[in-house]
């Protein structure tokens, strides 16, 4: 099965989805920032080194069971018309592969009808991940979860980043796309990475 590979943040829509869904939240629901100083206490331990990026972002969203679920409905019912208008006719089947949490994106897939999200999960009853942040070399082994890899072809690939999705980017056999300000730029893996 021949699929395309695109992240979400930056790429399909042109902000980070998890710090606009969190100052949405601080903003209408704002009795959620009782957790703000663990999460400000987590990042200032994170920039020590001494916890890790992952270890931060299990703390990121607690707030998510203090407010209501309708929350991320109304988030993308202001913001759904950012999407950008070339990624809604997709030629090949779609798998959106996301550092952003589940129950921000989840949403997104039922609007946009992308066949494939694999993103950080999170419990709905806490907020905190489950596993690990689906990010980096953690995008491959978890799309190596989901599907056989000698059962698809990766064609093309699309994201914002160049240094944290060159793992994706190398899994394309057909072109590499940097999304910078909204525009796609295509590029060869070899060129970049390679040189």
């Amino acid at each position: 099965m021949k699929i395309d590979i695109y992240d979400f943040d930056k790429t399909i829509v042109p902000f980070d989805s998890g710090t606009l869904f969190t100052a949405y939240c601080v903003l209408h629901y704002p009795w959620c920032i009782v957790i703000f100083p663990a999460i400000a206490v987590g990042l200032i331990l994170m920039l020590l080194g001494v916890i890790s990026f992952t270890q931060f972002k299990r703390i990121c969203f607690l707030y998510y069971p203090l407010i209501p679920k309708s929350a991320v409905k109304k988030f993308w019912d202001k913001h759904e018309k950012e999407v950008h208008p070339w990624f809604k006719t997709r030629p090949r089947y779609s798998v959106v592969i996301s550092a952003s949490p589940d129950f921000l994106i989840e949403e997104m897939q039922r609007r946009l009808g992308f066949d494939k999200l694999i993103c950080t999960r999170h419990n709905p009853k806490t907020g905190a991940i489950i596993g690990e942040n689906c990010r980096g070399e953690e995008k491959v082994k978890r799309l190596y979860q989901e599907f056989d890899k000698d059962e698809i072809e990766v064609v093309d690939v699309y994201s914002d980043s160049l240094r944290h999705d060159r793992y994706i980017f190398a899994l394309a056999g057909g072109k590499c796309y940097h999304i910078v300000k909204s525009k796609k730029t295509e590029f060869n893996y070899s060129d970049k990475f390679e040189a």
